[in-house]
């Protein structure tokens, strides 16, 4: 009897080390070096400054870990700058999954207005997409992620993409710019109302139309071909109202486009990851889940069959112990 004990327990703790170190993130990943996206110069730029070249880093996973999707994070910033936060610290998380991960470096405001944020998104699917057997991506599984201004310009690369200019001299350019799925991480969403005042001068000038206003209201641009879009908000969020977040779910909800949805009751503006506050810092973890729905991140299944006539020191089958592991 002592002896079945030990070997329970021995089984049961090597067991859950197991799977603990499988489910540990790897070490952070080295980015790539930037890669021009105009090489001649993007539409409209003004100059030859780092403000005016957009960029996109590449951020690869180790290739054992490769699941041939790919994600472009555009970091907020309130289309003024960037937040690193919300830039490399992704794409890093991204790759723990086996995601491949780029970051934009797209034009801001003051300097910049629509329509180069936009064409900067654009091209950043274009060329993801161009190149994806160069990296080992799946062309038909490459989504773009964004936080608040930066979920603005995402859930415009959503809302107003074509399928590619067939007979443009730039074959970067002759493919879709569709992004197969969204993540929206607190975004600027409408222009309206409830938009956040500073990302919208930032983004349409002074004195925009009433029909920029409404193009760049995204959430009256969603329609059934929409891509699939998990959103991430906080009630408390007093920079952008969580009404942006509600009124492109609402929308999403009447074009019949799958999404998901998780509003958190408190939380400030800007947390990125949430790595200060271990209940925001749940929702990476939601949309990791999310993106396995979805085929961009592979279930993973541990096999317990070896354990399941060992009992354990209270005399309980392990497997039962071990059950809330078995899928992650």
């Amino acid at each position: 009897m002592a002896l079945s004990k030990t070997v329970g327990r021995l089984l049961l703790g090597s067991s859950l080390l197991l799977l603990f170190a499988l489910m540990t993130p790897l070490a952070k990943s080295n980015s790539e070096t930037p890669i021009v996206m105009w090489p001649s110069g993007a539409p409209g730029a003004l100059g030859k400054e780092p403000g005016d070249i957009p960029t996109l880093t590449p951020y690869l996973p180790p290739k054992e870990k490769i699941t041939g999707a790919a994600v472009i994070v555009c970091p907020g910033g309130g289309y003024t700058h960037l937040a690193d936060h919300e830039g490399g610290p992704v794409a890093e998380w991204l790759n723990t999954l086996g995601v491949t991960a780029f970051v934009l470096k797209y034009r801001v405001g003051p300097r910049y207005h629509q329509p180069a944020p936009q064409q900067d998104a654009a091209r950043a699917i274009r060329i993801v997409r161009s190149r994806a057997a160069e990296w080992g991506i799946d062309p038909q599984r490459i989504g773009i992620l964004g936080f608040s201004a930066g979920g603005h310009l995402a859930s415009t690369a959503g809302t107003h993409f074509d399928s590619g200019k067939p007979e443009d001299a730039d074959t970067i350019e002759r493919v879709s710019s569709r992004p197969n799925l969204m993540i929206l991480i607190y975004p600027v969403i409408t222009m309206r109302e409830k938009t956040h005042a500073g990302a919208k001068k930032n983004l349409l000038g002074d004195n925009p139309s009433e029909q920029l206003v409404a193009l760049l209201s995204n959430e009256e641009q969603v329609t059934k071909d929409t891509p699939p879009t998990f959103l991430v908000h906080t009630q408390t969020d007093t920079a952008v109202p969580v009404e942006n977040s509600l009124l492109f779910v609402s929308a999403l909800r009447r074009a019949g486009v799958p999404f998901e949805f998780h509003l958190y009751e408190r939380g400030p503006h800007g947390f990125g990851l949430g790595t200060k506050d271990p209940i925001l810092a749940t929702w990476p973890d939601r949309c990791a889940d999310w993106l396995r729905l979805h085929g961009f991140v592979p279930w993973r299944i541990t096999l317990v069959t070896n354990l399941l006539s060992v009992k354990s020191p209270r005399d309980k089958p392990v497997a039962s112990r071990l059950k809330y592991f078995l899928f992650w």
